[in-house]
C-alpha cells in the first residue's frame, strides 16, 4: 500500500526532488554492527523516559510531596516525549540523521542534568518535560533504518531496534531504583546525563554522513504529520491501536510502583526495577514478532497481541493478593503485557512504514504521538484508578483499553473480509492485508 496524495503538487514535488537528490548520498545499507549500535542508542534514549517510574516514590520522600504529586514527574516526561515526537521527529526528513541524533542526545543530557539539580517538584517537572521532548532519538532511528534496508528485512530490523529500546526500558528501571535507593533520587538523573552525553560523542564519530530526503520547510513538515493522520486510514488505525495498548502498559507500570511500595508489599523502589528485569525475555520476542509480521502480515500479529493484553490484565489482577503468589502473578502478567505491547508495535510500524518511502519520519511522528499521548493519559488515569479502586482499578483500566483496541480491530477485519469477498466475486485478485 502506498501513501495517498496529500498537500499541493508543489509541496509533493519538493519532497520528490529531495528524495531524488538524496538517493545517491544514502549509505548502501546497514551492517549488523551498525544496527546493533543504533539499537544500543535506542535503549539509552528510551531509558530516560522510563527510569522515573522507579524513582517516583523516592522523589516523594526526598522533596516531601505526596506520591500522587511525585507521579506527575512520570506523566510530565511522557507528555514531553509525545510533544518531542510531534515537534522534532519530523526533522528526520529534513536534517541529516547524524546531526539530528547527536544534537537531540546532547540536549537530553543537559535536561537530565537540570533535573538532577532541581530544588523542588515544580522545577523537576519542568526539567522532565524538557527531557521528554529531547530524548526522542529512537523515533528518529526507526524510520531512518527502515529506509536503509530492503522491504523484506524491515520487520527483522525493526524488531532488533525495538529490542534495544526494550532493554533500555527494563534496565533503566532497575538502574533507577537501585541507584536511587543507594545514592538518592538525584543520582540516576546525574548518571544518565553523563551516559547520554558520552553516547552523543561516540555517535558523532561513528555515524556516516547523509543527506536528508526532503527540502520542505519545518512548518510544512509538522503540518504534514497532521495531514497524514487525517488522510491515511491505516495510519489512524495503527495509531489508535498503539494509543490504547501503550496506555494500558503505562497504566500498569505507574500503578505497580504504587502497589509495590505501598502497604500491601512494603518494598523499596528497587523492587519495581527488579520486576521490570524479569521482563527481559521481551527482548528475545520482538525479533520473532518481526519475522512473523514479514511472514503473516501485521493484522494477524495485532490480533494475537490484543488478546494477549486482555489475558495479561486477568493475570495481573492476582497481584493484588500480596505475598509470593502475588509477586509471581505480577511477574507473569507484566511479562505477557510487555511482549504483547512490543510485538504489536513492530506490527504497526511495519504497516505504516510501507505507506511511503519519502515520509517515514512524518508517518512515525503521527503514529508515536498517538502512542505517547495514550501512554500519558494511561499513566494519569492509573494514578486516579489506584486511588479510587486500588490495584483492581488499574487492572480494569488495562483491560478496558485493550478491549477498545480489539473492538476496532475486529471491525476492521470484518470490513476487510467483506471487501475481499466482493473483490473475489467480481473476479479481481485478492491482495494481502
Amino acid at each position: 500500500m502506498r501513501l495517498s496524495k496529500a498537500g499541493d503538487p508543489g509541496e509533493r514535488g519538493a519532497v520528490e526532488a529531495g528524495v531524488a537528490g538524496a538517493e545517491g548520498a544514502r549509505p548502501p545499507g546497514l551492517s549488523r554492527g551498525m544496527v546493533l549500535l543504533l539499537a544500543l542508542t535506542c535503549g539509552v534514549a528510551v531509558g530516560n523516559v522510563y527510569f522515573p517510574q522507579a524513582v517516583s516514590p523516592l522523589v516523594a520522600d526526598g522533596l516531601n510531596v505526596s506520591a500522587d504529586t511525585a507521579a506527575l514527574v512520570v506523566t510530565a516526561t511522557q507528555f514531553g516525549y509525545a510533544g518531542g515526537i510531534f515537534l522534532l521527529v519530523p526533522l528526520g526528513d529534513r536534517v541529516p540523521y547524524r546531526t539530528l541524533i547527536v544534537t537531540l542526545l546532547s540536549l537530553a543530557g543537559l535536561g537530565l542534568l537540570s533535573a538532577a539539580a532541581a530544588p523542588g517538584i515544580s522545577p523537576l517537572i519542568a526539567a522532565s518535560v524538557l527531557v521528554g521532548v529531547t530524548t526522542v532519538v529512537a523515533q528518529v532511528i526507526a524510520p531512518t533504518a527502515a529506509g536503509l534496508v530492503p522491504e523484506e528485512r524491515r520487520g527483522a530490523v525493526a524488531g532488533t531496534l525495538l529490542s534495544g529500546s526494550i532493554g533500555g526500558m527494563l534496565l533503566s528501571r532497575v538502574f533507577g531504583g537501585a541507584v536511587g535507593e543507594w545514592l538518592g533520587w538525584r543520582a540516576p538523573y546525574l548518571m544518565t546525563s553523563v551516559i547520554a552525553l558520552l553516547i552523543a560523542c561516540v555517535l558523532a564519530r561513528a555515524l556516516p554522513r547523509s543527506t536528508a530526503p526532503s527540502r520542505q520547510r519545518y512548518p510544512a513538515l509538522v503540518a504534514a504529520s497532521l495531514r497524514l493522520l487525517r488522510t491515511e486510514p491505516e495510519l489512524r488505525r495503527s495509531g489508535f491501536y498503539q494509543a490504547m495498548i501503550f496506555g494500558g502498559f503505562s497504566a500498569l507500570w505507574t500503578g505497580v510502583a504504587l502497589l509495590l511500595t505501598g502497604p500491601e508489599y512494603g518494598l523499596g523502589a528497587s523492587a519495581v526495577g527488579l520486576l521490570a528485569l524479569v521482563n527481559a525475555a521481551t527482548m528475545l520476542c520482538t525479533p520473532v514478532a518481526g519475522r512473523q509480521v514479514d511472514r503473516r502480515g501485521s493484522d494477524a500479529v495485532n490480533l494475537v497481541c490484543m488478546v494477549g493484553v486482555l489475558v495479561a490484565s486477568a493475570v495481573l489482577f492476582a497481584g493484588g493478593l500480596g505475598g509470593a503468589m502475588g509477586l509471581v502473578a505480577l511477574a507473569v502478567g507484566s511479562l505477557l503485557l510487555d511482549v504483547a505491547m512490543q510485538s504489536g508495535t513492530v506490527a504497526n510500524q511495519v504497516r505504516i512504514f510501507g505507506l511511503s518511502d519519502e515520509a517515514r519520519a512524518r508517518l512515525n511522528t503521527a503514529y508515536m504521538t498517538c502512542a505517547y499521548l495514550g501512554g500519558s493519559v494511561g499513566s494519569w488515569l492509573s494514578v486516579h484508578a489506584y486511588g479510587a479502586f486500588g490495584w483492581p482499578g488499574v487492572c480494569g483500566l488495562v483491560a478496558l483499553l485493550a478491549t477498545l483496541a480489539l473492538l476496532r480491530h475486529v471491525a476492521h477485519l470484518r470490513g476487510a473480509g467483506r471487501s475481499g469477498a466482493a473483490e473475489h466475486a467480481a473476479g479481481r485478485p485478492l491482495t494481502r492485508p
